[in-house]
């Protein structure tokens, strides 16, 4: 059974029901006289759970659905959404869209995506796994969590709970050139998060696992254990002086990073010249030995998909190669503003992929750091995303002798984007699947350290 018939037996709609109003949509749009149209129609449904301490706090059951209605007259824009799946209110959806649209301004860049470039193919990603988890089963998997933080050493005092969560939906994106797409998926994830005392001092850490399909998910116990002795290991925090000093991000936030660079590379901050990485296609942004691939179609991908969320085919790129930029992240509309093309990421980036040719176990990082600061959480939002000015609170470890020596607390890293990912100087083979960017811990080779 493929993954649209399997779908059928679990949404409140069925596949082919969300298509017929998607084709409603578009002949009421054209009927209204709309000269193009666009629409993405959406069902699903999740289950949330959250133990605290041995005890059920929340058990959450949600049913979505939705549509969402672009008309364009010319080149003037309407957009207008409704939650309501009846005939007249989608009628009235339209309508709403086609009423805005005759107020607003020409827009030379409005439009649907080039026809050329629309998905003709869809093949299927293994995007959705349906995971049957009675309330009951996911109270027990929760405890069997939580359980194991607590387990990890007597320190371990309070919870802010164990949580399992199930999502599952679907959705059909349609347009008047033609285009009509969709399928099913899902995302399903564990996590646990712990308070540690000690004295009169107490330390919180987490852990948590994401995935398509739950059998790809971490082990409950895993989890909980990792939570806990995250949470220990920060007792005894100290302050430290000023310095500048390689600072080491972690796996599980290293990839803001990435995060950062995409932004800076996207169309919005472009064309707006609110970017610290203006005309950088062509320019060396990472060190030499840095590659980042976007690889839309992998199998169970968390950011995998066909099509973007305009329709346009998704494509295997180079988006740094040898630490020089190779493209930009853009839609439609961004791509016109800067006399481009599409690059196919309307909506988002494709499962970004960052490595270099010779990745490093984690012992490794710190002894090639010898001296500095392995950082494992971020505070703050000190990032100015014209400038590339970085200033954010940070927790985390002292190293020296590339080995952890204590917790330290209360401390400001510093530095600027440009001179940080030029100064990645090492890349761990521990890599994270947690979300739309993935890498290894990052080494960077100097950034300023401010303590108390």
């Amino acid at each position: 059974m493929n993954n649209i018939a399997l779908s059928s037996t679990r949404f409140s709609y069925s596949h082919a029901t969300l298509q017929q109003i998607a084709r409603d949509i578009l002949d009421y749009a054209r009927e209204a006289g709309a000269s193009a149209c666009e629409t993405d129609v959406s069902d699903g449904f999740g289950q949330n759970v959250t133990v605290r301490r041995g005890e059920v706090e929340t058990i959450e059951y949600n049913r979505d659905k939705g549509l969402s209605v672009t008309v364009y007259i010319g080149q003037k824009r309407g957009n207008a959404s409704t939650s309501d799946f009846s005939p007249q209110a989608v009628r009235d959806t339209v309508a709403a869209a086609l009423s805005i649209a005759k107020y607003t301004a020409t827009d030379d860049c409005a439009g649907l995506a080039d026809a050329d470039l629309l998905a003709r193919e869809f093949p299927d990603l293994d995007l959705y796994f349906p995971w049957d988890l009675p309330v009951e089963q996911a109270i027990q998997l929760a405890q069997t969590c939580e359980a194991a933080a607590f387990a990890v050493d007597k320190r371990i005092t309070n919870s802010e709970g164990a949580g399992i969560s199930l999502s599952e939906s679907q959705f059909v994106y349609a347009n008047s050139l033609g285009f009509m797409g969709g399928y099913p998926t899902s995302r399903h994830s564990i996590s646990c998060a712990v308070i540690a005392g000690q004295n009169d001092t107490m330390q919180r850490d987490y852990w948590y696992s994401v995935a398509r399909d739950a059998t790809d998910l971490e082990h409950a116990d895993n989890i909980g254990r990792k939570a806990g002795l995250r949470s220990v290991a920060r007792l005894g925090a100290k302050k430290i002086a000023t310095c500048e000093l390689p600072v080491l991000f972690e796996a599980p936030i290293a990839s803001s990073l990435i995060g950062h660079f995409v932004g800076a590379i996207s169309g919005g901050s472009l064309y707006r010249k609110s970017s610290f990485l203006l005309d950088s296609i062509g320019r060396q942004v990472f060190a030499p030995d840095i590659q980042i691939r976007e690889l839309p179609h992998l199998k169970k991908g968390l950011a995998s998909g066909v099509f973007d969320d305009e329709g346009v085919a998704t494509v295997e790129r180079k988006v740094v190669e040898n630490g020089v930029v190779q493209g930009y992240f853009l839609g439609s509309y961004s791509a016109r503003k800067l006399g481009l093309r599409t690059t196919g990421n309307a909506g988002g980036n494709h499962n970004l992929i960052l490595e270099n040719g010779a990745p490093l176990e984690f012992s490794a990082l710190l002894k090639k750091m010898g001296k500095g600061l392995l950082v494992t959480e971020l505070l703050g939002h000190g990032v100015n995303s014209v400038t590339g000015d970085y200033s954010r609170g940070a927790a985390g470890y002292w190293v020296e002798g590339g080995e952890i020596r204590h917790a330290v607390e209360e401390i400001t890293i510093a530095g600027n984007l440009k001179d940080m990912l030029l100064g990645i100087s090492a890349v761990g083979s521990d890599t994270l699947v947690q979300g739309s960017k993935q890498c290894g811990s990052l080494l960077i080779d100097r950034m300023t350290i401010a303590g108390g």
